[in-house]
Formats: C-alpha cells, sequence, structure tokens
C-alpha cells in the first residue's frame, strides 16, 4: 500500500460560514501519472470508510480501475476521522465543537488538492460508493467541466426524507447514551455505539438477504449474531463525534444547496455534463432505484443500470456483484 500524505489549507472557508483553522486532507495514490495528465480517476470515501478500504473495493490489478493504467487519487472525508474531524483537531474545534462541513466544503478542498498540490487540470472520472457517490454526483456538478465521467454507485444527489429518518434514529442511538454528555464523553458510548450499530444492520444488508439467511457466509447463525459480529465489530471502535460529524454532512447532502444553483436540483442535475452511469442497488433501502432513475431522467447524459444483488445498499462489497460494476466502470474509461 502507497503511503498517506497530507494536503493543509489553513483559514478554510465552510459552506455554513464557519471556518477551520487548517482544514486537512489525507490522500493517497496509486499508480503514475502520464506524462499528458490524463489518466486520474478519483474515488473519495464513505461514510465510516477510508481510502484503504476504497482501494480493496475499487481497484486491482485487471479490473476496470486498475493502478497498472491509472492514476488513482483517493480521499478521506473530512470528520472521517483520517483527515480533519471531532477527534482530530485541537481545541476549540474538538468534539462536539467541531464545525457543520457538507460535500461542498469537501469536494471545493478535494479540487484544491489536485489541481494546486497535484496539478491536475481534468479527471477521466470520479467513482464513489455511498458518500463516496454522493461526492462523485457533487463533483459533477460543482466543476461539471473537470471530468470525463461520473460513477455514482449506490447513492442520491439529494438526501430523501425517508433516508433521513434513519439518519436521525441513528443520532438518537449516540446522543442518549448517558455516557455520550451532549458530545464532551470520558469515555466512549459503548451502548449507544452498539445500538447505533444495530439499526444500521437492519438497513445495510435488504430483507431478501435476512430471509434466505445469507448471513450465514459470514459464519453467523443468527440474524442477531451477524449484527453483533459484523456491525458491532464494525463500528465500536468509531468515534461517536466523527460519526455524528459524517451524520450531518450525510443529511445534508443536497447538489443544489449553493449559491450556484440555489436549491434548485433540477438545474443542478442538467448542469451535470459528463458522461455518467448511476448505478443503485436493487434492494437499497437508503437509496432505493426509483430515486436514482429519477434522477437520470433529469442529467443530459446519463443512464442508470440497477445492480441485481440481495445485498442491499452493501453491494459493492460483495465480490458476485463487482464485475457488473466493472463493467459500467470499465465502459466510463474506454
Amino acid at each position: 500500500m502507497s503511503a498517506r500524505q497530507s494536503f493543509e489549507v489553513p483559514n478554510f472557508a465552510l459552506q455554513g460560514g464557519e471556518m477551520l483553522p487548517v482544514a486537512r486532507l489525507v490522500y493517497r495514490t496509486l499508480g503514475n501519472l502520464s506524462p499528458s495528465r490524463d489518466n486520474a480517476v478519483l474515488i473519495p470515501s464513505w461514510y465510516s470508510g477510508t481510502d484503504r478500504e476504497a482501494e480493496i473495493c475499487f481497484t486491482g490489478a485487471g479490473r476496470a480501475i486498475d493502478p497498472s493504467r491509472h492514476f488513482i487519487i483517493f480521499t478521506n472525508l473530512l470528520s472521517g476521522g483520517v483527515s480533519s474531524s471531532p477527534s482530530n483537531t485541537p481545541a476549540p474545534y474538538d468534539a462536539a465543537r467541531f464545525p457543520r462541513v457538507t460535500l461542498y466544503d469537501n469536494v471545493r478542498l478535494q479540487h484544491r488538492l489536485i489541481t494546486e498540490q497535484i496539478g491536475i487540470r481534468h479527471l477521466l472520472l470520479v467513482a464513489g460508493w455511498s458518500m463516496g457517490g454522493c461526492q462523485a454526483y457533487q463533483w459533477g456538478a460543482q466543476y461539471p467541466d473537470m471530468m470525463d465521467a461520473i460513477a455514482p454507485l449506490c447513492c442520491s444527489a439529494r438526501t430523501a426524507h425517508f433516508n433521513k429518518i434513519f439518519l436521525l434514529s441513528l443520532r438518537r442511538a449516540l446522543e442518549l447514551d448517558p455516557d455520550f454528555e451532549d458530545g464532551f464523553y470520558r469515555r466512549p458510548p459503548i451502548k449507544g455505539l452498539r445500538a447505533f450499530a444495530t439499526i444500521y444492520a437492519g438497513w445495510g444488508f435488504s430483507e431478501p438477504f435476512f430471509r434466505t439467511e445469507s448471513f450465514r457466509q459470514f459464519g453467523a447463525t443468527t440474524a442477531a449474531e451477524f449484527s453483533e459480529r459484523f456491525w458491532e465489530a464494525g463500528f465500536i471502535h468509531h468515534d461517536a463525534n466523527d460519526l455524528l460529524s459524517l451524520l450531518r454532512c450525510w443529511d445534508d447532502g443536497d447538489i443544489s444547496a449553493n449559491p450556484l444553483y440555489k436549491g434548485d436540483i433540477g438545474r443542478a442535475l442538467a448542469a451535470i455534463r459528463a458522461r455518467a452511469i448511476v448505478m443503485p442497488g436493487e434492494h437499497d433501502s437508503y437509496f432505493p432505484p426509483a430515486d436514482s432513475e429519477e434522477e437520470v431522467r433529469r442529467m443530459p447524459n446519463a443512464e442508470c443500470r440497477v445492480i441485481p444483488s440481495i445485498w442491499g445498499h452493501m453491494t459493492l462489497w460483495n465480490p458476485e456483484d463487482r464485475p457488473f460494476i466493472d463493467k459500467a466502470l470499465a465502459e466510463l474509461l474506454s
């Protein structure tokens, strides 16, 4: 694995009017930039994920995004625990005092990294899953001339109301733990984190996944055991304030919520010039195919391809679903 690097911007003004004294974007690259600088692919991280998971899920020898052919840039979301976050920012911007950040802020910082530090003026592709896919949408609307193609997977251009109810339940699970102490906890709110993980378990995979007892492939014999082994183990080590800050970013997701589009989602979608293949999961509860199909109808150069999988939102993690995804990515890169 290549080493992580940092890009730091002092006095970084945020969309909500606050400021980070130092905005630190941690990133990693794979492959070599071509002499003409025309082989760059950007893959942003997602909720609770990092550049390391993005590399595993999206890239590899012989895959559509291949470090032997592409210069791949992995970025880590603000609040994700790697880049500037509540858990690693000094006072007075630490813990619950960390300012609200949006996808607009993240993409603006990524744009500065790519153009100022790496020295790239154009991207072949921006691809992402979940909140990473939301950033692919954000890139397409925020910098419409910056890339040839985008591949938003299992995501949306604007967070839907049903999705927001899920996010609210996660927030309540953490905030109602007595150990949370309004975000200034002296010890991790373990009970809240476990409740958080259990809620996630019911949304991340699908009803058909549980009905067919597909959780047995993870070594679990019951749904409850699967929740404990897979979901609790995945979230218990995360900082609660990081999770909550990212939840706000997810909840605020809207590619039109900026001075350029002033809340007009139709105009924002129509402004995406890049070739796009939008890939929702067939049984995704967060981001159902109906939402993706409606968004694609408003985009001038896009199509919707539903990933046929019972893995719900987690389809990117299923090795059997990756050939379907890679086929679309290869088309966008050809």
